[in-house]
């Protein structure tokens, strides 16, 4: 039964994909722009440790941003993640369709929140995920180097290191600080 929801989730993804029309992304200056981000964090509990220790950064980054922590289904956050400081949406059973995917009642409750930028730190593709990136076209959504690629992403970042989880989370979370700290104001286009 989990192949054929798996294949049926596949399908739904591809049909999501061909139909999903981006908007025109201005990188890095968009970046300077968010207040909502939503960052979707992986199932395994490894790689969930491993993310705790780059909250801090995340939070230092997006000091001035709302942060919203989206753990996938199933997923044990709370006895990780700290509460304070943070917004953990862990979606139950009643928010995924028969394959896994997000409901499209649960995609309407997290537009609520009008995010301006999504950071995938899954590192294996995530169909829940997945459908989560293409319910948001108009939001920067940046992954790590992977199969993806777009239409889920507007921006990879890709690490030199091929097998190290926490040197690739770490150097996608410091190219990140880079564009938000090292980008020059845009110039005004009605100034001469």
């Amino acid at each position: 039964m989990a192949g054929l929801k798996k294949i049926v989730a596949s399908f739904r993804l591809r049909r999501l994909a061909r139909r999903h029309t981006g908007t025109v992304i201005n990188f890095p200056f968009d970046l300077l722009r968010t207040r909502n981000i939503m960052v979707c964090l992986p199932a395994d509990q490894k790689e969930l440790t491993m993310i705790k220790q780059f909250l801090p950064e995340i939070s230092r980054i997006f000091a001035d941003c709302e942060i919203y922590l989206l753990a996938a289904p199933g997923s044990q956050v709370y006895g990780i993640f700290p509460r304070k400081g943070y917004r953990i949406m862990t979606p139950s059973s009643d928010h995924l369709s028969w394959s896994g995917l997000a409901k499209k009642s649960y995609i309407n409750a997290l537009k609520k929140n009008k995010y301006d930028l999504i950071l995938d730190l899954n590192l294996n593709p995530n169909q829940f995920v997945q459908s989560v990136l293409l319910s948001f076209p108009e939001a920067v959504r940046i992954g790590g180097s992977s199969s993806l690629g777009h239409p889920y992403y507007n921006f990879e970042i890709r690490s030199k290191f091929l097998r190290d989880e926490k040197n690739i989370y770490k150097s996608i979370i410091e190219m990140i600080g880079q564009f938000r700290t090292e980008t020059p104001a845009r110039p005004d286009k009605n100034h001469n």
